[in-house]
């Protein structure tokens, strides 16, 4: 596959054998097919051969080899030379037998032009190097235009060999080598762009090194081994300056690590024992000893660059539009022509030689592919360049929504705060000592993960609180948890939870603490047992201190909607709300109260981002138009539930992505509309005889290189 155009015609060929479009799916950059024939009697070979008498080739996809830097990785070293050369060798031949019928024309008239203007009268031999010229440019395309006249589907091979034929027809014999020359050139200029974008998606897992220094018990130093033969929980050795070769824990040794290949991030993150590090950053100073975690394959960062090729196969509106613009254009501007053709000299007298010269020039200048292939290589490369800046983003379609994103939905926890909270205040009641509450809070709170339970299992440790005995513990998810100690059901939680409790204790005392807590804005936590409260903790999170820039640079790109969603009560959220700027809080939710709110935006008929951790959030998430995973690095649910993730904890990559998102838009715009206009220039000076097939073929050219190298600029995109 070359361009989409190809693709909507294995969809016509295709669709009828496995009954529907949606087993097929496309990735036209990686030039793959994908067929799902499952439940059909339908074979591989029947997929094959229908395939093959479009004029194309296909072959059972197998893991392709690192791509070949000499052609942007459009070539392969399977097969022989002519098949992995076949075209670009008589690319070259069509232009060098080309070049030399310009020569002999040069040397008999003394004059470039000549070989245009005169081309009628040149030399016999000047004439049979063009013919070959012009048979050498379109041989490759030569099954795909007569598949497109059987089929009635005029495309663009057709298009071309129509327009070189006509030339010739009519003795323009340079201009119809030149047509068929620029044309095979253009081809493997656009089959270099699309391999630029592929090798950028591609050079995401170079970041990360092939050998690792494994500890061995055999040897006294570290020793050199693939990264494929690494297995999980191997201790490695990752040296000042050396990136990191698989995703570990560190085990000894401190340093600070970038992390920016994966997030983004400007500046190194401090690592000590017990610190996650990720296969592709660097550590910038100390040596550290990693324990491994992941094999190379399953590596934070081989996931990503997965995703990134799975996300440019799901194809953005706008993609999809040019496809079905496409073809309706083409079979239009193959009728234009004809008119061209025949109208003038009927109706008009004009000169029937004349008008079919022009007709020729219709057909040429009429070309889609430089419309078509500038789309899907300007997603691919703001995918990668999303992905370099630490946002990854799930498919086409998720980063054309940004740009119309008026509303947004954050949770606060994790997201406008560290989501590392820390106990503040611990006030026992009915005797109970501080440690006994502690130990009994901890126990409680030792099998979440949520960060308030972390909080508080921490500050245990901490004052030296010894973890009671629990069993069948349990969280309560917007609530708390509850366990089992001494044959006695003992509970955590919030005043909701304490409410919805059997036989919930109540008294003067606890209102009194409970009021001297909620002063502090802080999540107010409460453990209790049957008929009697054991005390209350405070627990603050503090707001990052980017939130606020980032809340207001949305609210200038014209977010006016910025709801924070919490679980937390309305003191906090007051207190939290004023910190960040957002424009309304909603407090006291629960997890299916966070999807509510998001639905009532959506039907409002606003276009809604939310933002969250992707795990507890996954409802609202999907409830929004788009879902945004706030600091995913390393988190395997997160990464897959949401539509963007945000690898780090850093929320000003949020009006990052909107304005990266607008810029695309912007980019496939700005080519469509340039493509589409200098078509039209072309057809108004054809209408007036002035348009020749060489001027035309070289704009259809320039334009092609044009719209492609605007959308690869997108690659450039730094944070």
């Amino acid at each position: 596959m070359d361009c989409s155009e190809e693709v909507s015609i294995l969809i016509r060929v295709l669709t009828p054998i496995v009954g529907q479009e949606s087993r097929l799916t496309f990735d036209l950059l990686q030039r793959k097919l994908k067929v799902d024939v499952s439940g059909l009697l339908v074979s591989a070979d029947q997929i094959t051969q229908a395939i093959n008498e479009t004029g194309m080739k296909a072959e059972p996809f197998v893991e392709a080899l690192p791509s070949c830097a000499c052609c942007g990785g459009t070539c392969s070293t399977k097969g022989s030379l002519w098949e992995r050369r076949g075209r670009e060798i008589l690319c070259t031949v069509s232009g060098l037998l080309w070049a030399s019928g310009l020569a002999m024309m040069m040397a008999e008239h003394g004059s470039f032009l000549a070989a245009f203007k005169e081309s009628a009268s040149a030399p016999v031999a000047a004439k049979f190097l063009w013919i070959l010229a012009a048979f050498g440019g379109v041989w490759h395309v030569l099954p795909k235009a007569a598949h497109s006249l059987r089929s009635l589907r005029p495309d663009m091979n057709l298009l071309m060999v129509l327009a070189v034929s006509g030339a010739m027809t009519i003795g323009e014999y340079s201009e119809g080598a030149s047509v068929a020359f620029l044309f095979a050139l253009a081809n493997q200029l656009e089959a270099w762009s699309v391999g630029r974008a592929r090798n950028a998606i591609h050079a995401l897992m170079s970041l990360a090194p092939d050998k690792a220094l494994v500890f061995t018990p055999t040897s006294p130093a570290p020793v050199d081994t693939p990264v494929e033969a690494v297995p999980t929980g191997t201790l490695i050795l990752v040296r000042p300056g050396d990136r990191v070769p698989l995703d570990g824990v560190v085990r000894s040794g401190a340093s600070a690590v970038d992390q920016s290949p994966i997030t983004g991030e400007s500046m190194p993150v401090a690592k000590t024992a017990g610190d996650v590090v990720f296969a592709g950053t660097i550590n910038a100073e100390g040596a550290l000893e990693v324990e491994t975690t992941k094999p190379a394959s399953e590596s934070t960062l081989a996931r990503i660059m997965r995703m990134v090729e799975d996300a440019q196969s799901r194809r953005a509106k706008a993609v999809q539009w040019v496809e079905k613009f496409a073809a309706v254009y083409t079979p239009v501007m193959v009728g234009v022509s004809f008119l061209f053709a025949v109208i003038p000299p009927l109706l008009f007298g004009g000169a029937w030689d004349e008008w079919f010269y022009e007709a020729l020039v219709i057909l040429v200048i009429s070309c889609p592919c430089a419309l078509v292939i500038s789309t899907p290589v300007s997603i691919v490369a703001a995918l990668a360049s999303a992905a370099r800046n630490g946002v990854l983003v799930k498919g086409g379609a998720f980063l054309e929504v940004p740009a119309a994103l008026n509303a947004i939905a954050l949770d606060k926890t994790g997201t406008l705060t560290h989501g590392r909270p820390a106990v503040t205040a611990v006030t026992p009641l009915n005797g109970t000592s501080e440690k006994e509450l502690l130990g009994i809070a901890s126990a409680l709170e030792s099998r979440s993960s949520h960060p308030v339970a972390q909080a508080i299992m921490r500050h245990a440790s901490s004052m030296g609180a010894t973890p009671a005995q629990v069993e069948d513990a349990q969280a309560r998810p917007g609530l708390g948890a509850q366990g089992r100690i001494q044959d006695a059901m003992y509970f955590i939680g919030n005043r909701r939870f304490l409410d919805e409790t059997d036989n919930a204790p109540q008294t003067t005392e606890l209102e009194k603490a409970l009021d001297r807590h909620e002063l502090s804005a802080g999540t107010v936590v409460l453990v209790w047992t049957a008929g009697k409260v054991l005390g209350c903790l405070t627990v603050e999170d503090k707001v990052r201190p980017q939130s606020r820039d980032a809340l207001t640079e949305l609210k200038s790109l014209g977010v006016d909607t910025i709801v924070m969603l919490t679980g937390d009560n309305s003191k906090t959220a007051e207190k939290i709300a004023s910190e960040t700027g957002v424009t309304q809080y909603r407090s006291d939710l629960m997890p299916e109260d966070k999807t509510r709110v998001v639905a009532e935006l959506v039907a409002s008929g606003k276009r809604v981002g939310m933002v969250g951790d992707g795990v507890n959030d996954a409802p609202a998430l999907a409830a929004s138009h788009l879902g945004i995973a706030m600091g995913s690095i390393g988190t395997d649910v997160a990464i897959e539930t949401a539509d963007v993730a945000l690898m780090s904890d850093d929320l000003s990559k949020l009006p990052w992505l909107i304005r990266h998102s607008r810029r695309t838009m912007g980019v496939i715009k700005a080519n469509i509309w340039f493509a589409l206009g200098i078509k039209a220039v072309f057809l108004v000076l054809a209408v007036f005889q002035i348009a020749t097939l060489w001027t035309a073929i070289l704009a259809d050219l320039g334009t092609s290189l044009l719209v492609i190298f605007n959308g690869l600029q997108l690659l450039r995109i730094k944070r």
